[in-house]
Order: C-alpha cells, then sequence, then structure tokens
C-alpha cells in the first residue's frame, strides 16, 4: 500500500466519509458514485443518504474502479471484479507477510 493510501485510512477509518466528502476524495462525481452504489459494486451504508459514511477501503476501491473503468475503458461490473481480485491479492500478500514467506 502506498504511503498516501495509508494516510488516507488513518484519517477517515474513525470518521468515515460523507458521500460529498467520498466523491472528492476520489475525483469522480456524484452521478458516477450513485450509479455504482445502485448497481451493488460498492458497499452501501444503512439509513438515510445524508448519514452514509464511508470508510477508507471504499475510497481505495472507489479510486480503483475509477482508474481502472478510464485506464481501460471497462465497464462498471468488469472493474469492480477487478478491484475484487486487486484486494483478494492484497489479502493474499498480507498472509504470507504474516507468516514469513514474502
Amino acid at each position: 500500500m502506498r504511503s498516501t493510501d495509508a494516510l488516507i485510512e488513518a484519517a477517515f477509518d474513525d470518521a468515515g466519509l460523507s458521500l460529498d466528502e467520498l466523491c472528492r476524495a476520489s475525483a469522480v462525481n456524484p452521478q458516477w458514485l450513485h450509479e455504482r452504489l445502485e448497481a451493488g459494486l460498492l458497499p452501501r451504508c444503512e439509513g438515510e443518504l445524508a448519514s452514509w459514511r464511508f470508510d477508507a477501503v471504499t475510497v481505495r476501491r472507489v479510486r480503483r474502479m475509477r482508474r481502472i473503468e478510464r485506464d481501460f475503458d471497462a465497464v462498471p461490473e468488469l472493474a469492480a471484479l477487478v478491484a475484487d481480485l486487486f484486494d483478494e491479492i492484497d489479502a493474499l500478500r498480507a498472509r504470507l507477510r504474516r507468516a514469513g514467506l514474502e
């Protein structure tokens, strides 16, 4: 994980980001975000839209999906699948490090 991502996680995990803050932090417009939330490609929050809070993991996922869509002209579903695969790779690498194998 890059140091910028680590700073984001430390800064936002406690309080979380509002929908507008997530849009700004991820450089996406609200419509982009709403479409992916409605399609189930991003985790949804409970309650009223105005009270939703998003964590650093969601920020990282949104950024990845946006980059994949932009760089490879990928449809949102493919971008979400690739983001899932990157998350799995990150988790497996972390397990290897904890086991002393990497």
